[in-house]
């Protein structure tokens, strides 16, 4: 057997302290980001209006033609379908910090999968119809006619940033992030993307999204929830408020705007 030296040992001994305090630092880096008190730390209100641009509508359910769609959702709608359908009032039901492990597919921090009925994150189907065949993007940008662009709010700094808000349709997931900037990477069939602010709008290959065919409709499911594991979800956010507006618009293949037309 091959004698070890005095310097293998420490060498060894180096490395071991080093691997070890790796792991630790991986362990925090995990534990970090997540609510340290899961069950004291939700929120307490939360409001939505959706809105869309001028050649495109949308509603809770498929119709037959354009006519039949809205431009306009408000929360108390989405509310109450989604109480019809998951059995949970959201405005009584405060979102909890979970993560998409997959497209479509929750888990808590310990991995324990997340039932879409729990109220621990929000799911509904928006059904789109357009006027023309044209490219769907959230935009921060304000409407010509004074509509306001897409906003996460809270008082809460921080509360925004730890939000997520995904559209699933056609196989991909495109997931809004507000503390990505005017930024986007893509994973599997999983994009994420941010904005940037309301003056600097510009519509691109970062921002958008699904396509639509003229007079069909394509539903597109919708998720909100509040990502465990963004450094911005931390108990600081216990007891906050927020609200949240959509706004989107359509474009033609080289991202310009159906809206400018009308």
């Amino acid at each position: 057997m091959k004698k070890i030296t005095a310097s293998e040992v420490r060498q060894r001994g180096s490395l071991s302290l080093l691997l070890l305090l790796l792991a630790l630092v991986g362990v925090s880096t995990a534990t970090v980001a997540w609510f340290t008190i899961a069950d004291s730390t939700r929120l307490q209100s939360i409001g939505i209006n959706v809105t869309s641009g001028v050649a495109m509508r949308f509603d809770l359910d498929a119709h037959e033609s354009i006519e039949q769609y809205t431009q306009t959702l408000s929360f108390a709608q989405i509310g109450q379908r989604i109480q019809a359908e998951k059995g949970f009032d959201p405005a009584a039901t405060p979102l909890e910090p979970v993560t998409m492990s997959e497209e479509r597919t929750f888990t808590f921090q310990d991995g324990r999968l997340v039932s879409d009925e729990s109220g621990a994150y929000l799911e509904f189907t928006l059904h789109f119809m357009s006027e023309e065949d044209m490219i769907v993007h959230l935009t921060s940008a304000a409407h010509k006619d004074g509509t306001a662009g897409t906003l996460i709010s809270s008082e809460t700094p921080g509360l925004a940033e730890s939000m997520r808000i995904s559209f699933s349709t056609g196989g991909m997931t495109y997931v809004y992030d507000p503390g990505m900037g005017n930024f986007t990477n893509t994973t599997g069939n999983i994009r994420t993307f941010g904005l940037p602010s309301s003056e600097n709008m510009v519509y691109n290959d970062v921002n958008a999204m699904f396509p639509l065919t003229s007079g069909q409709d394509r539903p597109v499911v919708v998720h909100v929830w509040l990502e465990g594991t963004d450094e911005a979800c931390t108990n600081d956010l216990k007891g906050s408020a927020y609200s949240i507006r959509l706004r989107f618009e359509g474009t033609d293949a080289e991202h310009n705007l159906f809206s400018s037309r009308h």
